[in-house]
């Protein structure tokens, strides 16, 4: 196991001398937001490196590599470039990669207009279904889940319910809901993280997305979360609309919402987390979005 502090601008630098030379002097600067499964790095101007936070994450780097340049072949959105693949060195345990650089901020940093933002990622969304998913890594483990049915996490979500001070009837009709219906449609792509932190935008608009760690194929219903995560109002109709999909797909959204919150609310020991999460929740109870 590796601590995650270990994982700094250092180990990058040394990492890239020993294994690629030809980029061994190029500047190494920690991005300023970074992700839980990745521990991510400029290199130069055009190229970054993303370490893996924990072996957990490990099988999210060849699965992008193989999959990344399919992917970035259909959608008209830019997706992060594979360029490189190193190995494990240096006293770090873990195959890691070199990306090409996309430009562009957060949404949490950007703040693009909130219903311009969310007709962008619903368009993004109907994009990705179409990409053609023969072959294409099956929802499972590698994506936890994401992909497969919110039934994977009933476990947790009863448990969390029982020690939670919340209104635990309009949650189990919420989850109720959700177990009553499955993807019966072929398998189509997902991303598996649909989140601020993986959306870049400039000018206003969404511009890219980033970290496909945890997609492949199955039901997206996990993609539509943002609705609750992000959006508010008047917005999330203009997602559901620009998403698409079915009554009963977003239901297992809003299962995968409540799944989520729940989870965090009752066993994450980040309290800034905690109380996020708590916000999501009173959304999720309040509005189906069907």
């Amino acid at each position: 196991m590796i601590d995650k502090r270990s994982i700094d601008e250092d180990l990058a630098r040394a990492l890239v001398a020993g294994q690629f030379p030809e980029w061994r002097d190029l500047p190494v600067r920690t991005v300023e937001r970074q992700g839980w499964d990745n521990r991510t790095f400029r290199l130069g101007d055009e190229l970054s490196v993303r370490l893996p936070s924990a072996e957990g994450y490990v099988a999210g780097v060849a699965k992008e590599d193989r999959w990344l340049p399919v992917l970035a072949g259909h959608l008209d959105m830019p997706v992060p470039a594979p360029v490189a693949v190193g190995k494990p060195a240096e006293g770090y345990p873990f195959p890691w990669s070199v990306r090409r650089w996309l430009p562009g901020a957060t949404v949490l940093d950007a703040a693009p207009e909130r219903t311009a933002l969310a007709r962008d990622v619903g368009a993004f969304l109907v994009a990705l279904r179409e990409v053609p998913a023969d072959g294409g890594p099956v929802a499972g483990r590698h994506s936890f889940f994401r992909g497969s049915h919110p039934s994977a996490y009933a476990d947790e979500v009863q448990n969390a319910l029982a020690v939670l001070d919340v209104d635990s009837g309009a949650c189990r009709e919420i989850w109720h809901a959700a177990m009553t219906s499955v993807w019966t449609e072929r398998p189509v792509w997902f991303h598996g993280d649909v989140a601020v932190g993986n959306l870049l935008a400039t000018g206003g608009r969404l511009s890219a997305v980033i970290d496909f760690g945890t997609c492949g194929v199955g039901d997206p219903a996990c993609d539509l979360v943002m609705a609750w995560t992000h959006f508010e109002g008047g917005e999330r109709a203009v997602f559901r609309e620009a998403a698409g999909l079915d009554d009963d797909t977003w239901r297992r959204a809003r299962g995968w919402a409540l799944w989520k919150s729940l989870a965090v609310m009752a066993f994450d020991a980040d309290a800034g987390l905690r109380a996020d999460h708590t916000r999501v929740l009173t959304q999720v109870l309040a509005d189906p979005v069907i």
